[in-house]
Order: structure tokens, then C-alpha cells, then sequence
């Protein structure tokens, strides 16, 4: 586990270590709970009520380089029970050549998610991206060919061998300071 993603109704309090980012989620985020953080890996952080700390294992990353604030985007996603090992090593790989395929993502990360002993998360993945700006996000990246044409077919349960189940927390939110960084990349 390297970092922890959280959903939360509030924002970290001021004593709370190790927070790379949080914000408010922005308009149009779906399934969060109103603010996401990024928190650096360490023991399981104290949490306010019905805040979700979602631990991360890395699958691959890229860091890229950007100046100023950016947009945070993640997704936290649950790949159906039962689904084979070739098929997830495939979907995870469509995922992954997403930004060879769409200029505006900068730094990205693909996380299969820790599963803790009393603390079970519903998500199987988390799928992170970083952006110049909110156009890079809403427009390039979900209007995209690749996205449809590769990517959707996962997430649709009309079409045949879709594997994701059809809730997930697609949360989005300004950042300062960069949270996918050289340490996380391959």
C-alpha cells in the first residue's frame, strides 16, 4: 500500500498526517461524499463518520511534469466477483493505454485496492488522473474514441462482457500541489 484515497463530507482536520490534497469535489463528481483527500500510506488514518479510506496498491503509474493547479480526478470502481484473471489483465490494460491515446491526462496512476482485515471496501480499483484544467477532463478525455471504443465496453452493462459493476464514485476537484508524483510512477 502506498497512498490512501478518501471520501469524505468534510475536510481533513489540521492535525491529520501526511495529506498531499483535498477539496471540495467539483460539480458533476458522482458517488462521493462531497470532498476527496489524497493521503500519503502510514497507519489507517482517524476518520470522521461515514468517510471512506480507500488503501491503494499500485498497478502503474506515470508521472508527467505540470506547473500550477490542476484538476484531481478519481475514479473508484468494483470489477464484478467471478471475473477472469485474462480479462481483468485486459481491462486494466485498456485502462492503462488510456494516456497514449489522450494528450490532456498528465500524471495517472492504476490501483487495485488493499482489502484491510475488518475494514473491507466495496472498490476493487482506483483510476487516477491528473489534468491541466477541467476541459482537459469533461471534454477531451470522456469524448475521447479510445474512451468509447475501448474503454466504455467495460462499464456498460448492455454490452456483452461489460465487468464493472454499476456503481462507482467518479469524483473530480482543484489541487494545488501535484498528488500523483515521481515517488508513485514506475
Amino acid at each position: 500500500m502506498t497512498r490512501w484515497v478518501v471520501l469524505a463530507a468534510t475536510m481533513p482536520g489540521a492535525g491529520l498526517a501526511g495529506v498531499r490534497s483535498a477539496g471540495p469535489d467539483l460539480p458533476g463528481s458522482v458517488g462521493g461524499h462531497g470532498f476527496s483527500w489524497d493521503l500519503d500510506a502510514g497507519a489507517a488514518p482517524e476518520l470522521p463518520a461515514h468517510a471512506e479510506a480507500v488503501a491503494l496498491r499500485p498497478v502503474r503509474a506515470a508521472f508527467v511534469p505540470t506547473t500550477g493547479p490542476r484538476i484531481k480526478r478519481t475514479l473508484l470502481l468494483t470489477v464484478r466477483t467471478g471475473t477472469s484473471a485474462d480479462v481483468l489483465a485486459e481491462f486494466e490494460s485498456d485502462l492503462i493505454a488510456m494516456p497514449d491515446h489522450i494528450a490532456t491526462i498528465r500524471s495517472w496512476a492504476l490501483s487495485r485496492v488493499a482489502q484491510r482485515a475488518g475494514r473491507a471496501s466495496p472498490w476493487t480499483h482506483v483510476w487516477e488522473q491528473e489534468y491541466a484544467t477541467i476541459e482537459g477532463l469533461t471534454g477531451e478525455y470522456l469524448l475521447n474514441p479510445y474512451h468509447w471504443a475501448h474503454v466504455d465496453r467495460w462499464f456498460d452493462g448492455e454490452v456483452p462482457g461489460s465487468i464493472v459493476e454499476p456503481g462507482l464514485a467518479h469524483v473530480f476537484r482543484h489541487s494545488d500541489p501535484p498528488v500523483l508524483t515521481a515517488a508513485d510512477s514506475d
